[in-house]
């Protein structure tokens, strides 16, 4: 990392901060980004490795390796845009739908092929196995949770500390359900994630960008099928769930009373404009998601 970082200084990769942010975060502007780069391809790489070794590799493995790749890839523009031309928008949006949806559709369709989509259990109506419905809603789940980590993605060390926490639990029930391929591949992720918070936390010397946050998600949500938890994301996100609602509900509420209804969106912006600091908001929303995913463990069953 400390060699990538210093590649990008060198080359003048650096982060445009957008204007409608907080003011005190300008200085951070020309800060190295597309650090997920890194962690992603480690986690490729050695987790098709050791799967490799002892002859594990799975039809679940490469739905994972799938999401990482594909959403990596539309992260990857969307950063290498927004460097290139010095500006703070990259793909546009209708782009980067498009791209999500395909890559969750081909890995959706993988596991289907293969016979480990697991059927999905509904309010009211109970188990389900129509194709459509399952590709309707795990496309939604795959894509949503997807933007959920990018906005998330907002303060130094957050959503990498948020990730760590939510893969951690499910490492925890991958290996209850002896899912080996998936077990290591979450494991070998959070190791990857440990090393790059080194560099991420505050004051970041890099940030994770868009081909981290947005692979992160996708692959948070595609974990979560593969195990059959799909709804036990709304707990142990129950953090991506609040950023993306506080974003909805700013927008919605302003556009009925033209006036806001958190200081600033996503919400961790609120309470930096509450008067916390970086590290406060951090600490707080990590811990938020510990609880909620100790709590899911214990009451929800592993």
């Amino acid at each position: 990392m400390p060699f990538y970082i210093s590649y990008l200084r060198k080359h003048k990769e650096g982060q445009q901060i957008r204007e409608e942010g907080p003011k005190w975060h300008e200085k951070k502007a020309g800060t190295p980004t597309m650090g997920g780069l890194v962690f992603l391809v480690v986690t490729a790489i050695f987790s098709f490795i050791y799967l490799s070794l002892f002859h594990t590799v799975t039809s679940a493995f490469y739905v994972l390796l799938v999401i990482l790749l594909v959403y990596g890839l539309v992260g990857f523009f969307d950063d290498f845009i927004k460097v290139f031309k010095k500006q703070n928008l990259g793909l546009k949006a209708y782009q980067k739908f498009t791209l999500q949806v395909a890559a969750a559709v081909i890995s959706l369709t993988i596991a289907t092929a293969t016979g480990i989509l697991p059927n999905l259990q509904l309010p009211i109506v109970g188990s389900t196995s129509s194709l459509m419905i399952l590709f309707v809603f795990y496309t939604i789940w795959i894509v949503g949770f997807s933007n959920a980590v990018n906005l998330s993605d907002g303060l130094d060390g957050l959503a990498t500390g948020l990730s760590i926490i939510s893969f951690g639990t499910y490492g925890v029930i991958a290996y209850n359900q002896n899912n080996l391929s998936v077990f290591v591949f979450i494991i070998t992720l959070i190791s990857a994630l440990i090393g790059f918070m080194i560099f991420n936390k505050k004051p970041a010397k890099i940030f994770m960008g868009d081909v981290g946050s947005l692979a992160l998600g996708g692959i948070l949500a595609t974990v979560s099928i593969l195990l059959d938890r799909p709804w036990s994301l709304l707990i142990i996100g129950i953090v991506f769930v609040l950023e993306t609602l506080s974003v909805i509900l700013q927008v919605s509420y302003f556009k009925m009373t033209h006036k806001r209804l958190f200081k600033m969106s996503p919400i961790h912006h609120h309470f930096e404009m509450l008067g916390m600091n970086e590290w406060q908001v951090d600490g707080l929303f990590w811990a938020v998601g510990l609880v909620a995913s100790i709590c899911y463990l214990i009451f929800g069953g592993i």
